[in-house]
């Protein structure tokens, strides 16, 4: 164990951060106390700082909900339901809450990071209510400062201004490092705690892909015009991909070995084993990105459809037959040994045509556009198929892992607005902590007479109108639920939104994606919100049937490749039509 490699030390060392607003002061502190580690303490410090029980390369999940740690600490704290809340909501977080909580109810012995990271094996391990007995007997050992950063670990919920970006930051810092060089690092391994270690040890190479090591994924900047995609992105000429309704998706193959990987790098191969099936047809090594859609006799089902596949670790025969899915490749990074990240996307392009892929895997369809006019006229015809845009990218642009960079751009403006009544409001977190910033609203049911909720909403407004708000929410209170409140609905707000899909978690049966609050409507009565036939009317128009998918375009497809886009004014391979990629 190194010099400070104990649940104390690290505790200590967060709380520091915590209490200076300065991102160079929190750089310095975390990496005075990064050099104090040796290399597996180092790597476990790393993680655990990031917010994270387990570094992304171990796959794993605790399976632990804010439940079973409420309770163990009401059981370990004596104290009374209502004293609890009372502290929750002084402090609107469950790591400040439980340290409080605890406060004189633990044996406050040295707990090293290694014996805390056995505990959260043992923890995820367990299986149902078994997880409280581990939970319960790691808190009891721990003084409340460090069952503060415990909790704050567990829950992912670390809150003291310390992302990603400052550990990396931090590591620059203990080892004497371009911050340039460990970003870069950290964005080919994925992974904090192998970053740290690397920069440790003067292991700088940032071009190698690692197959089954996920990288970042690339990004793409948000434009709203399409002369500021072309004045951002500074080319003659751009290329467009439709944005798929579906989710993220690496691909990563070798010698009959297949792992897929979502946005956030956790495994999912087990919900799409047709896709890890078909994969080593093709006899490559390769690491494909792309979107996995939901997909049926050519046409692209809706998302909702694909929620059913998401996040099982097994699929059945029925699921799949019910729900069958393609991969739409629109890169690739990897190929029989060879790294591509720092090729053109052009080339990256004409290698991956040449592969010949079959379906279940697409090629993302690609057009080309050389003015606004071009990238107008597209997009219009995309939002005419119901898709909420475009992605545009430059064809001579590297793939940066995890960069929101210029090289991709996202071309997108909202879909409508609906003028809605806010029905609830809930205290936000971290630099929200302390008002009302959450706010859950409802349309009209003109069948019913009743209001009937739609989404929840928690950006558009500047602190100002945040807090005032607050205040006035605290006013038509109707009912103290401890996380926020139930209000008299008569606040309107008029919202933007990308998306609608159908929802079982909202009575209306309908939930808009991505809204944002356009502005508070204080010349709106309430009698004249938007109805939920407006939402039906819109989901209908715009995502009520299947996505139709020309079967003689997915035929050519997947026959030998024609001109690539780099060569063509417009076209290239073209894939099925999809919406949304994030």
């Amino acid at each position: 164990m190194g010099e400070g490699g104990g649940m104390l030390e690290v505790a200590r060392a967060a709380a520091a951060v915590g209490v200076t607003s300065a991102t160079s002061e929190k750089a310095r502190i975390l990496a005075g106390y990064f050099r104090t580690l040796d290399d597996d303490d180092l790597r476990r410090a790393a993680v655990f700082m990031s917010g994270r029980a387990f570094s992304p390369s171990q796959r794993r999940t605790l399976g632990l909900g804010w439940s079973t740690v409420s309770k163990v600490v009401e059981s370990i704290s004596g104290r009374d339901p209502d004293e609890l809340s009372a502290i929750f909501r002084k402090h609107s977080d469950i790591g400040d809450w439980a340290g409080e909580a605890l406060e004189g109810q633990t044996k406050a012995e040295p707990v090293s990071l290694a014996e805390f990271e056995e505990a959260l094996e043992t923890i995820r391990t367990a299986r149902g209510a078994r997880k409280a007995a581990p939970l319960e007997a790691l808190l009891r050992r721990l003084r409340p400062e460090a069952a503060r950063f415990a909790v704050k670990v567990i829950s992912g919920e670390m809150r003291i201004g310390l992302s990603e970006g400052l550990v990396e930051a931090a590591l620059a810092a203990a080892f004497d490092l371009p911050v340039t060089k460990v970003k870069k690092i950290h964005l080919i391994t994925g992974d904090i705690g192998e970053t740290a270690v690397r920069c440790k040890r003067g292991e700088l190479e940032t071009s190698t892909v690692t197959l089954f090591q996920p990288i970042r994924f690339m990004l793409a900047s948000p434009v709203e015009t399409a002369g500021e995609a072309f004045a951002r992105m500074g080319a003659e000429k751009v290329w467009t991909e439709e944005k798929y309704d579906g989710v993220r998706c690496q691909l990563h193959h070798d010698n009959g070995r297949v792992e897929l990987f979502s946005r956030d790098l956790k495994e999912t191969t087990g919900a799409f084993p047709e896709l890890a099936e078909a994969a080593p047809r093709h006899g490559h090594a390769v690491l494909f990105d792309g979107e996995v859609l939901a997909h049926r006799d050519g046409k692209v089902l809706r998302f909702f459809e694909l929620q059913h596949r998401l996040g099982r670790k097994r699929v059945t025969d029925e699921l799949r037959r019910e729900v069958p899915v393609v991969l739409v490749i629109f890169d690739l990074l990897y190929l029989d040994g060879r790294s591509l990240l720092d090729e053109p996307l052009e080339t990256r392009r004409r290698l991956l045509e040449e592969l010949g892929v079959e379906s279940p895997f697409l090629l993302a369809r690609v057009e080309e556009a050389t003015s606004p006019d071009d990238l107008d006229r597209i997009f219009a015809d995309t939002r005419e198929r119901g898709h909420e845009g475009l992605m545009v990218k430059d064809p001579l642009s590297p793939y940066t892992p995890g960069r929101r960079g210029l090289a991709w751009l996202k071309l997108k403006r909202p879909l409508a607005t609906l003028d809605v009544v806010v029905t609830a409001a809930e205290w936000g977190h971290g630099k929200r902590k302390g008002v009302l910033s959450d706010y859950t609203f409802a349309v009209k049911d003109t069948k019913t007479g009743k209001l009937v909720n739609v989404g929840k909403a928690y950006t558009g407004l500047t602190d100002a109108e945040i807090a005032e708000m607050t205040e006035r929410f605290k006013a038509i209170t109707l009912e103290d639920r401890g996380w926020g409140y139930t209000v008299k609905p008569e606040v309107v707000l008029e919202v933007a939104f990308d998306s609608i899909q159908h929802s079982n978690r909202h009575a209306s049966g309908f939930a808009l994606r991505f809204p944002r609050i356009v502005r508070i409507r204080g010349d709106k009565p309430v009698e004249e919100i938007d109805t939920l036939e407006r939402v039906e009317e819109l989901y209908e128009r715009y995502f009520g049937g299947e996505t139709e998918a020309d079967l003689t375009e997915v035929a050519e497809l997947n026959a030998p490749s024609g001109p690539s886009p780099s060569r063509a004014s417009r076209g290239g391979p073209r894939g099925p039509r999809g919406g949304r990629r994030s």
